[in-house]
């Protein structure tokens, strides 16, 4: 007997709501990073999926799925990481796109990274809608993203790198 009365679909849709520790306005669900809740031998398994190895936002993420899930009087969980298949921005939901937008980060146009710093790819400004862009480094505040700057309204920002 588990600890509540509480099925795999409603403990999904409780840590659903976990923010993503580095991008706080999208959630773990919104990333597509939390794959699967399931029940094996009274324990609850959650298995999330890394945007990239080692990543350090893991921790702090299973940590918040443990306190959510002892909130609730569930004392038997275990979070598991998984790397096959490997992430993909495919798995970011529209609304997480149109979240890291108005947060001020450019969401990726597609998943294929042989785009990726292309010259001929534009990447709009997510703070005035220009075309009008360029790379300035490969490696922005976090390893998941580059950084650019916007030629019309001068601003730096983020893009969400494609994987």
């Amino acid at each position: 007997m588990v600890d509540t009365e509480l099925y795999p679909d409603q403990v999904y849709d409780l840590i659903s709501v976990i923010p993503d520790p580095e991008i706080p306005v999208i959630t773990i669900k919104d990333l597509g990073i939390l794959r699967a809740v399931r029940i094996e031998d009274e324990e609850y398994i959650v298995t999330i999926t890394p945007t990239y190895t080692a990543c350090p936002a893991m921790g702090m993420i299973e940590d918040q799925i443990k306190e959510i899930l002892s909130e609730r009087g569930i004392k038997k969980v275990k979070v598991e990481l998984t790397y096959s298949p490997a992430w993909t921005t495919d798995w970011l939901s529209y609304e997480a796109k149109i979240k890291l937008k108005q947060y001020g980060i450019a969401p990726p146009n597609h998943s294929s990274c042989s785009h990726m710093f292309d010259a001929s790819e534009k990447v709009i400004c997510p703070r005035c809608n220009s075309k009008q862009t360029e790379l300035i480094s490969r490696f922005g505040s976090t390893a998941c993203k580059a950084l650019y700057k916007c030629n019309s309204c001068k601003e730096t920002f983020d893009l969400f790198k494609c994987h």
